[in-house]
């Protein structure tokens, strides 16, 4: 069953509800961490709380959303609230929970990219013998099957995994190293505490801020998945051309291809993730703009942070969702790629002729310009390749009737199937 997608997985984990719950959950280990008076942590634990229109409505004043932060939690909390940001900047706090929030987000899109290669490998294995044309610059090649391609399909989404796995490494890191990170006010046993229980690793040095090539990392990972999605949408597309038609997207009852053709069963859906993949190749590209900062830190970062972040995580999610729906329906026509494999009229056996002459002590450009010859004549002519070839008495003074026959034997074509299967790892 096809996960439907909800923004509001991702919503919530960019939510600013779910922000501050993460800067709070960071002061009072903080607290912790530092050993402050029992009966204090005490009073912080049970009073600690905030409102988040309260924040809003502080921080028109401020112009400072952790002051208004603190101001309301401080509010809440009372004398004690002395204890909470004691030696902490607020980066501190903004970069350890935005640590946080990526990793949530992070550990959505792999699952997400997990499941797609489960669908994927179901249409690989389904398919895995069914003939088809290969394509080199769009122009027919030599054959392959829809398996192969869906295999190829399945391995790219194994490394778009690796890289999203390995930049949840990346950004998995928070500091709590004061204002220029050399924790001047900040014993470096609280920062080792508060990552240690949040699921993070202190980074290991740091200024005001964590490096932001971290977070271009993680967006370059995000915008390179989308290229596999736009490359993989392309793909489907190409496949549903009219020409083609050897796979299209499902077609639900009652939909509707365009307002002014009845007949239209466009890839609209295909389409809508190739454009959006662009979003998330432009969000990478502010993300590097952001890596570079004046001295220990400015703020020039932080207004791009709050639009690409939320955005291309949450976009991604949808994106990937939706591909995975777009695998587990696709319709598929094997005897339409059967047809179009044979349309070619054997020239696509072109490369076994070649090599069967050279094999039989023709340099390779004597071979190649007998190949050609027949090879342009079947493109031009009423009769396939294999005739003309036949009826070539400078081909058959070296080869015998048979063994052009043979030539033309599309299990050639798919005898390392199994093993290439094998090699990407679908069973």
């Amino acid at each position: 069953m096809i996960r439907r997608y909800s923004r509001e997985v991702m919503r919530q984990i960019w939510a600013e509800e779910n922000k501050f719950s993460i800067w709070l959950q960071i002061e009072i280990l903080a607290c912790e961490a530092r050993r402050i008076p029992g009966k204090d942590l005490a009073t912080i634990k049970r009073r600690a709380k905030f409102d988040v229109k309260r924040i809003g409505e502080i921080e028109r004043t401020t112009n400072h959303d952790v002051i208004a932060f603190l101001t309301n939690v401080a509010e809440n909390v009372g004398p004690a609230s002395r204890h909470i940001h004691e030696g902490l900047t607020s980066s501190d706090v903004i970069d350890t929970a935005l640590a946080v929030q990526m990793v949530q987000s992070a550990d959505i899109l792999i699952d997400d990219v997990k499941k797609l290669r489960d669908v994927i490998a179901k249409k690989a294995k389904k398919y895995k013998l069914v003939p088809m044309i290969g394509r080199t610059h769009g122009v027919h090649a030599e054959p392959i099957t829809f398996g192969l391609k869906m295999a190829l399909m399945y391995d790219e989404f194994g490394r778009a995994l690796e890289r999203l796995v390995l930049a949840r490494d990346i950004i998995a890191v928070g500091k709590i190293s004061g204002a220029v990170g050399t924790y001047a006010h900040m014993n470096p046993r609280v920062e080792a505490y508060v990552c240690k229980k949040l699921g993070l690793e202190p980074d290991r040095i740091s200024t005001q801020i964590v490096q932001r090539d971290r977070h271009a990392e993680f967006m370059s990972a995000i915008a390179l998945v989308g290229c596999s999605i736009d490359r993989w949408a392309l793909e489907f597309r190409h496949l549903q051309r009219t020409e083609v038609l050897e796979a299209e997207e499902f077609f639900a009852a009652g939909q509707k291809g365009s307002s002014a053709m009845p007949h239209k069963r466009n890839p609209i859906t295909c389409e809508r993730l190739c454009g959006l993949a662009r979003v998330l190749r432009g969000n990478a590209l502010a993300a590097m703009e952001n890596v570079t900062l004046w001295h220990e830190r400015d703020i020039s970062h932080s207004s791009v942070e709050r639009i690409i972040l939320p955005d291309s995580t949450t976009l991604l999610d949808y994106m990937v969702v939706t591909l995975t729906d777009v695998v587990d329906k696709l319709l598929v026509y094997p005897q339409r790629m059967k047809d179009n494999l044979e349309s070619s009229k054997g020239l696509i056996y072109s490369q076994s002729v070649l090599l069967a002459l050279t094999k039989k002590g023709l340099t390779r450009e004597k071979a190649y310009t007998l190949v050609q010859r027949n090879a342009m004549k079947a493109r031009a002519g009423a009769k396939n390749f294999r005739e003309f070839l036949l009826l070539d008495a400078d081909v058959m003074r070296h080869l015998t009737r048979r063994e052009v026959e043979k030539l033309f034997d599309l299990d050639v074509h798919l005898r390392e199937v199994d093993n290439i299967f094998k090699k990407v790892g679908i069973r």
